[in-house]
């Protein structure tokens, strides 16, 4: 390990420009594109819950009676989780279903977004139903591009569309180094469900 010194100096220039809603796309093949979602969600509700402004997030692979860590604090709190669809696709019984499941959720999600009543609106796993062809694409730059400009949207999920990425105004790709999963270690509750 190298040591190095401590900043002594602000590192940026403050900016001038005008406050507003941003894209902010969580990508890659590493784990916690959801898991920053849901902090940044936390964070977002904590500076703005006293001002009226609101926090909701949608899960386009969780069914909706999902009940895992996240939904148990986010009820407690009361920032709403709405699950979208049916669970892993390898698990679907019906996949033309799991579709019709994505294309109704994403008529919820746009209509939240473009309501303006939203401070910040996640879409957890957007990217799957997009990279199925289970929904269209071109409805969701639609909706990201004419949204009330002071909604904040953050977008998770594998393999996310250039034509996201390239809307998108902070995109993270969160980049595998080394999993338990690979060693033969199980899921933990806790931390990964």
């Amino acid at each position: 390990m190298e040591i190095v010194a401590p900043p002594t100096e602000t590192p940026y220039d403050k900016r001038e420009g005008e406050r507003r809603g941003i894209i902010i796309v969580n990508t890659g093949n590493g784990k916690g594109k959801s898991t920053a979602a849901f902090g940044l969600a936390l964070r977002a509700f904590g500076r703005t819950h006293v001002h009226g402004k609101l926090v909701k997030i949608f899960q386009f692979m969780k069914v909706p009676s999902a009940r895992f860590g996240e939904h148990r604090v986010f009820e407690q709190l009361g920032i709403p989780v709405e699950g979208l669809g049916d669970g892993f696709s390898w698990k679907s019984q019906d996949l033309e279903h799991s579709a019709q499941l994505a294309r109704d959720g994403w008529q919820k999600c746009k209509a939240a977004i473009l309501c303006g009543d939203y401070f910040l609106v996640v879409l957890d796993e957007i990217t799957y139903p997009l990279i199925y062809g289970w929904m269209p694409l071109d409805d969701v730059l639609h909706t990201l591009k004419n949204r009330p400009k002071h909604v904040h949207v953050v977008l998770t999920g594998r393999d996310c569309p250039q034509e996201i990425i390239d809307l998108a105004d902070t995109v993270t790709e969160m980049t595998m180094i080394k999993h338990a999963f690979d060693a033969g270690i199980p899921s933990q509750r806790g931390i990964e469900d």
